[in-house]
C-alpha cells in the first residue's frame, strides 16, 4: 500500500478520526481514511463494529453510481474514495431531477440488500457537481441476506427520510401518495422513537458527547455583544469575529476567532482571562476579509462548524483567501460535522 498524505482531518470521534488526502503516488486522487486506531483504547471495540458495517456495505454497492467506493483495509481502518458534492442541507435541491436520481440510488442499494438506516440526516446526502445524489457513512448499514420483514421495514424507512428531505428543501415535488407515506411511520420506528432513540440520545450526547440536532438558542444575540467587549479591550486583539457550532447534548456554542495585533505571539492569546467567555477561542494571525476589508463570516462559520469541503469550494480560485483560510482551519478546535439549522436559510 503506499504511504497515504493527510491534508485534513475532516471529523474527529470517540470511534474514529476521518482524514482527507491522498495516496503519495496518486497526488491528484482524494482519498477518505477513517482511522479506528486513533480512537481511544475503550471505545475501540465499538468503533471496529461500526467500521466493519461499513466495509461490508461499501463492498456490497460496490459500482453503485452514488456511493463511496472502498480502496482496502488494514490493521488501523479503512481506506474509500471521496464523494465530490455538496451536503444536502447547504445544496438545497429543487430541482426534480436530483430527487429521481435519489430514488434511483435507493433503488440499486435495495437490489444489493443494503438499507442505509442513517439517511434521516441531510450531510449523509450529496449533490454531485453534475446535480445527481450520492449518499456517505454507511458505518450504521445493514447487509441483508433475506429480503424478510425486517429488511423491507428498514428499506421504508429509507424511502421515509428521503421524502422528509423532499418535504424540506422542495415541498413542492411532493406527490400526495408520498405525503401519506410519509406521514406513517413503521411501528418499529415508532417504537425506537419512544424507547431507543432516548437511550441513544443518553449514550450519544450525555455519555460520547456527540450532537446531532440543531441548536435554537439565540446565544450569539445574548452574549456575544459582552464577548466581544470584554476581548476587543485586550491590548493584543486586533478584531473578533464570532460563529456558532454544535454543542454536545443539545444547543449552539460560541465560537471566537480572535485576531492578534500585529507581532504578537498567537499563544499570547489561546488562555486569556475574560469576565465572559466563548466555548471555543482561537487565536489566528488574520481572519479572511473580502477587498474592501470586510470581515468573511461566511467562511469563519464553516470553519466553526467543520464544513471543510464547503471552505474548499468557497474559496476556490482565490489564492490569498485560501491561504487565510485553510491555515485557520488547520488549527481549528471543532471536528463535529453536526448541522445547525439556526446558521442555515429556512427551506
Amino acid at each position: 500500500m503506499p504511504e497515504f498524505v493527510t491534508e485534513t482531518v475532516l471529523k474527529r470521534d470517540l470511534f474514529s478520526e476521518t482524514r482527507k488526502g491522498h495516496f503519495a503516488d496518486a497526488p491528484q486522487e482524494k482519498v477518505i481514511r477513517r482511522v479506528v486506531t486513533a480512537a481511544p483504547f475503550w471505545s475501540r471495540p465499538l468503533g471496529w463494529v461500526l467500521a466493519r458495517r461499513e466495509i461490508a456495505a461499501l463492498r456490497q454497492v460496490k459500482g453503485i453510481e452514488g456511493t463511496p467506493q472502498l480502496i482496502s483495509i488494514d490493521k488501523d481502518g479503512l481506506y474509500r474514495h471521496w464523494s465530490e458534492g455538496t451536503p444536502l442541507h447547504l445544496a438545497r435541491p429543487k430541482d426534480p431531477i436530483w430527487y429521481s436520481d435519489a430514488h434511483r440510488l435507493l433503488h440499486a442499494m435495495r437490489r444489493r440488500g443494503i438499507t442505509h438506516n442513517d439517511l434521516a440526516k441531510p450531510q449523509n446526502w450529496l449533490m454531485t457537481p453534475d446535480g445527481r445524489a450520492a449518499v456517505i457513512d454507511f458505518q450504521l448499514a445493514s447487509l441483508h441476506r433475506r429480503r424478510g420483514r425486517l429488511y423491507r421495514l428498514m428499506a421504508y424507512e429509507d424511502l421515509r427520510h428521503l421524502l422528509k428531505q423532499k418535504r424540506a428543501f422542495a415541498p413542492s415535488l411532493l406527490t400526495p401518495a408520498q405525503a401519506r407515506l410519509l406521514a406513517r411511520r413503521s411501528l418499529p420506528s415508532r417504537i425506537w422513537m419512544a424507547t431507543g432513540k432516548k437511550l441513544y440520545n443518553l449514550v450519544t450526547r450525555g455519555i460520547f458527547r456527540w450532537s446531532d440536532g440543531e441548536g435554537t438558542h439565540d446565544r450569539i444575540d445574548n452574549e456575544g455583544p459582552a464577548i466581544l467587549e470584554a476581548l476587543l479591550a485586550h491590548p493584543n486583539v486586533q478584531n473578533v469575529a464570532l460563529a456558532t457550532f454544535p454543542l454536545p447534548k443539545k444547543g449552539v456554542g460560541i465560537y471566537a476567532f480572535v485576531e492578534a495585533k500585529s507581532g504578537t505571539p498567537l499563544s499570547k492569546l489561546e488562555s486569556l482571562t475574560l469576565p465572559v467567555r466563548p466555548d471555543h477561542l482561537q487565536p489566528v494571525a488574520s481572519l479572511p476579509r473580502d477587498s474592501d476589508g470586510t470581515v468573511r463570516h461566511d467562511i469563519l462559520q464553516l470553519i466553526a462548524m467543520n464544513q471543510m469541503t464547503e471552505l474548499d469550494a468557497l474559496v476556490a480560485g482565490d489564492e490569498a483567501l485560501d491561504r487565510i483560510a485553510h491555515a485557520i482551519a488547520a488549527g481549528r478546535l471543532n471536528f463535529s460535522d453536526r448541522r445547525i439549522a439556526k446558521a442555515e436559510p429556512k427551506p
